[in-house]
């Protein structure tokens, strides 16, 4: 059998012989039921029908600064078919609003002007006043508040003095956060430095609750959600894409009630449980534009963590063309004596000195102790790779087989084809 994974933007075969024992984990939203509606139609009858709130045109009366919080470059939010109908509605019920797209860059580097057209198209992009956000500039922040954990919080000015503050965003399970988009936007989208470190502490990762699709006692998600109501965060549109990263659902409206409805209508089809833990899980993070770097990867690494035994041996299949990502995820992993020994270093790392990309090597850290990873990435990275602890290998196919020869060719096989769109649940007794 030939299974198609996503890889950068064109792909990879995996061949998998008849004679090996293996199952397909994956999101069902390919097999949801089709409404027949096109992106843009299924986006104008959320807005239409928005929850727990009035249409986006009659919050924006009477308001001069408005604000729409837009994902970056590293999210596949399919923006042309939602800010054109957002911008329309605020100048509906605002024509003179002085209107702003707050590029949520969070903890990530700059969106590039050739990523802004890409994202909203040449119109957008050229016409409509775009604000990058840059977490590390604290003159730009306004302080908020405490929130519960007990991290301040710092957000962008510009969203902070908005007399009206909307955001876009997409739905997909997250691997601490539960799952994306809603409260996200805020925090970490257009918090600073301090904030987003603060909410990303060791202990908030070391949750048990801080996991894929948990919402509830996820301290880092009650941090989030706080966030957005200190921010006044009034309305969302979110959309859930398929795996060709097209709006196949999409919801509008109060920003934790749409959200939630958002979540409960994804988690209908994101949930995957093996027949049993397997020998060998391969995932990939989606492809492009997910799969640029290995510190993004690490949310697809951790569906194959959750479908492996103990001792598993765990294949990425992730690009990584722009490399590791993060000099803290890189350096910590390239210089630590053992994952086992840099565990047990962040552990002790208080709320208020969590260090820059401390939350992402934890989580890898905490799949090297238990597996072997062989990635599937570029050539020009894969020796970076292996000087942070990583087999490699420049195939699918190739890993395969040198996962067989450890674990034998009766091993159990796990296929993910998207870890970052499928919840793994363990089977009962695991």
């Amino acid at each position: 059998m030939d299974i198609r994974l996503p890889y950068s933007k064109d792909g990879m075969t995996l061949h998998l012989d008849d004679s090996l024992d293996y199952e397909i984990l994956e999101s069902a939203i390919e097999s949801m039921p089709k409404s027949g509606k096109s992106e843009d139609e299924i986006v104008l009858d959320a807005m239409a029908h928005p929850i727990h709130s009035p249409r986006l045109s009659e919050l924006s009366k009477g308001k001069k600064r408005v604000v729409i919080i837009c994902s970056d470059h590293t999210r596949p939010v399919p923006s042309r078919h939602i800010i054109p109908f957002m911008l329309k509605e605020i100048r509906q019920g605002s024509p003179d609003a002085d209107i702003t797209l707050l590029i949520a860059t969070g903890f990530h580097r700059q969106t590039t002007k050739e990523e802004l057209i890409s994202k909203f198209g040449e119109e957008i992009a050229e016409n409509e006043k775009i604000q990058i956000h840059d977490s590390r500039d604290m003159d730009a922040m306004a302080n908020l508040g405490i929130l519960p954990s007990g991290a301040p919080l710092l957000i962008n000015k510009t969203a902070a003095e908005a007399d009206l503050l909307v955001s876009e965003g997409f739905i997909e399970t997250h691997f601490f956060a539960g799952f994306s988009g809603g409260r996200k936007s805020v925090l970490p989208g257009v918090s600073s430095k301090v904030t987003v470190l603060g909410n990303h502490c060791s202990a908030f990762i070391d949750s048990p609750y801080s996991r894929t699709g948990i919402l509830e006692n996820n301290p880092i998600h009650t941090d989030m959600t706080a966030a957005g109501r200190m921010a006044k965060l009034k309305y969302i549109v979110n959309v859930v894409i398929d795996s060709e990263k097209k709006a196949v659902h999409a919801v509008a409206g109060d920003a934790e009630a749409a959200h939630e409805a958002g979540c409960r209508f994804l988690r209908q089809y994101c949930q995957a449980v093996p027949k049993k833990l397997a020998d060998i899980a391969i995932s990939t993070n989606g492809g492009y534009p997910l799969d640029q770097n290995m510190y993004q990867s690490v949310k697809g690494m951790t569906a194959a963590e959750a479908a492996s035994k103990e001792g598993g041996i765990l294949i990425m299949v992730s690009d990584c063309g722009d490399g590791h990502g993060g000099e803290g995820f890189y350096n910590a992993l390239k210089d630590c004596e053992s994952p086992k020994a840099l565990m047990e270093e962040i552990l002790k790392v208080p709320q208020d000195e969590t260090k820059p990309d401390q939350w992402e090597y934890q989580i890898q850290s905490r799949i090297l102790i238990h597996h072997k990873v062989i990635y599937v990435m570029c050539e020009k990275y894969r020796s970076m790779a292996r000087e942070m602890g990583f087999e490699t290998a420049a195939d699918v196919n190739e890993a395969l087989q040198t996962a067989l020869k450890e674990k034998g060719r009766d091993a159990h096989i796990a296929v993910i084809p998207d870890g970052v769109s499928v919840m793994v649940k363990r089977p009962q007794g695991e």
